[in-house]
Order: structure tokens, then sequence, then C-alpha cells
């Protein structure tokens, strides 16, 4: 019986929210954070209070969002938080950070090329927090697939790229 396309894509984002928080075995079994590979986890900030000026805080429905992404991150051998130098990225990145004992560093946006190459030097695992404009670009500049530029009101969107072969798995959260 043939498939419908859009039942194959249900079925494909299904399965691939299933693997995105699977760990990767390490070689004498089980999860290692030491040898498992290595990730860059991107998002946008989460929503920010709209009268917040230049530089807003997040709102109460950002706040909420930050707090489901150190959720959903809290088991993943991140090993490193980045964010751009504005409040609402260092809060959308706050609850993670604080949860496992690491420190935030910040990041040029601008310089996207630098920060994907030093990714890919450190091989570590990484959670980047970035903008609407910077996100994809970054998952792009790491090896992975586009999944296009977001919407001013879009956020949620977290890309789950590969620094060894730029695989790449989105999900909303």
């Amino acid at each position: 019986m043939p498939r419908s396309p859009a039942l194959s894509r249900v079925a494909c984002f299904v399965l691939g929210a299933a693997v995105l928080f699977t760990a990767v075995p390490a070689e004498a079994g089980g999860a290692d954070p030491a040898t498992a590979r290595p990730f860059a986890f991107l998002v946008r900030h989460a929503e920010k209070d709209a009268a917040g000026g230049e530089d807003p805080v997040l709102s109460p429905d950002g706040a909420a969002r930050a707090q489901r992404l150190a959720d959903l991150l809290a088991e993943q051998p991140i090993a490193r938080v980045y964010v751009s130098d504005t409040r609402r990225a260092r809060d959308t990145a706050e609850p993670l950070a604080t949860r496992l004992a690491i420190p935030v560093e910040l990041y040029d946006p601008k310089k996207l090329a630098e920060l994907a190459g030093l990714l890919r030097e450190r091989g570590e695992s990484a959670l980047v927090v970035g903008h609407s404009n910077t996100t994809d670009e970054l998952a792009v500049a790491l090896g992975g697939e586009s999944a296009g530029r977001m919407r001013d009101e879009e956020y949620g969107r977290l890309y789950r790229v590969d620094l060894v072969d730029g695989s790449t798995i989105l999900q909303r959260y």
C-alpha cells in the first residue's frame, strides 16, 4: 500500500524526535560522555518581553520555554554553553547552565564561521543560543541542514547537529 508524503514526513519527525535524545553508545557499550559523539544544540532565544527596549528580558512565556529547554537537555553531555551578548540569550541559557554548573560563554553572532570552527575543534557537545537570523545559518556552517530562516514570531526550534558528520535533527520544544 503506498504511503502518503504527509505520513512519511510525520513518521520521519517522530523517528527523529525519538532518536534526538537517545545517547550514542560508546564502543564498550553504554553512554560515556567522554567518548560520545559531540553535538551542537542550537536554539533561538526564548520569547522576549515586548516592552523591554533594546535589550529585553524574557517574557513569562520565554522564561517557561527556557526552563523546558533545561529539562530537555539536562541529561545530555553538554560541556559548554554559548550565547550572544544579549539578556534574552543569557536568560534562555541560564537554567541549563546553572543545572549543569557550567559557565555561559559569549560569542559574536557576526562570526558564525569562527564559532563553527571552534565547536568542531573542541569536539565537545554544546548549546548555542542565538537569534532568528543566526541559528539556521550556524547549523549550515556546521555542515548541517537548513530548515529555513525563522519568522520573528517563531520560537522553540531546536537543532541537533552532529559535529562529526553534520547530520541534523530538528525538534520543537
